[in-house]
């Protein structure tokens, strides 16, 4: 991905959280960018106005909005999904038409323009329960959750499309992201719920005993794997997204309260919670050597 004047992206689900951050990122460095975006999770007000910046309001489930909005496009970032495990499991159908789906009518709208490079956002949650850490690009995939699945059926369709049409795809398996306009809602990290209720005065809930482990990732790492993968020429496959780092949920309240200024927290224990796994780390040197990614913002520098 060459920094050529004039040139458009395509990013779907760009007016979403991670996808947000990466358009404004495309901007800053001059791209022509499209938004896919059917708003339904997303916000217009993650998106700064800018001249070079077309939204087109539609659903990636709708062949002709995908098409529409494809036009022009060298590159394609499909961020637009369902996610989360909560929500999978609440309606598994809608993330089920969403993730595959959706993703179908991309990869088939980017076989049909004749895009260059595509770089699909996949997830950690393929995975399932951990046999081993870190965990390396051939663990075992058993997803324990209809997101999880959906996000594999994504990977293994835009794999095939690459080898049968020929044009680069690079999916990106997203560990634990957070950062600026995250939800915080029950379909949202647990850092910005977390910072969200301590800033209210209102108590934390730790699901189990929150000795569980998680590899956090800031959004601005994400974006620049994204940026990565779009210009690896020639690369062509799945890789790890993470810090290389994890941290227990008792020890990131704890970083979380620090950072706050205020003296403690009110914490509270539910049960642990259908679909999470006990402990995440991501082994992120295939990312390393053949994309040229490195993380390179912190825990607590990128906390808010």
């Amino acid at each position: 991905m060459t920094q050529e004047k004039g040139m458009r992206c395509l990013v779907t689900g760009g007016a979403g959280f991670i996808g947000s951050n990466l358009v404004k990122r495309l901007l800053g460095l001059k791209y022509e960018v499209t938004v896919l975006d059917d708003l339904s999770s997303g916000f217009r007000k993650n998106l700064r106005a800018d001249p070079r910046l077309t939204l087109v309001e539609g659903d990636v489930r709708d062949g002709k909005a995908v098409r529409r909005a494809i036009e022009g496009a060298a590159s394609v970032f499909h961020l637009a999904a369902s996610v989360g495990n909560k929500r999978s499991i609440d309606d598994p159908f809608h993330d089920a038409e969403v993730n595959v789906l959706g993703t179908l009518n991309v990869l088939e709208e980017v076989r049909r323009a004749g895009a260059g490079r595509l770089v699909v956002s996949s997830s950690a949650g393929i995975f399932g329960e951990l046999k081993t850490l870190p965990i390396r690009e051939d663990h075992p995939v058993e997803p324990d959750t209809p997101y999880g699945s959906t996000k594999l059926c994504a990977e293994k369709l835009s794999l095939a499309f690459a080898k049968l049409y020929g044009f680069g795809v690079v999916c990106l398996r997203y560990f634990n992201v957070y950062g600026p306009n995250q939800r915080f809602d029950a379909y949202g990290n647990v850092i910005p719920i977390f910072v969200f209720k301590l800033l209210r005065g209102e108590p934390l809930t730790i699901f189990g005993d929150g000795e569980q482990t998680r590899d956090f990732i800031n959004v601005r790492d994400v974006v620049q794997a994204n940026l990565k993968g779009a210009a690896a020429d020639g690369v062509t496959g799945a890789f790890n997204i993470g810090s290389g780092t994890r941290i227990s949920i008792n020890d990131l309240v704890r970083r979380i309260v620090a950072a706050s200024g205020r003296r403690a927290a009110t914490v509270g224990h539910g049960p642990p919670r259908a679909g999470d796994v006990r402990d995440s780390l991501a082994d992120i040197g295939t990312a390393r050597s053949r994309l040229g990614f490195e993380p390179a913002v912190g825990l607590d520098e990128g906390l808010p």
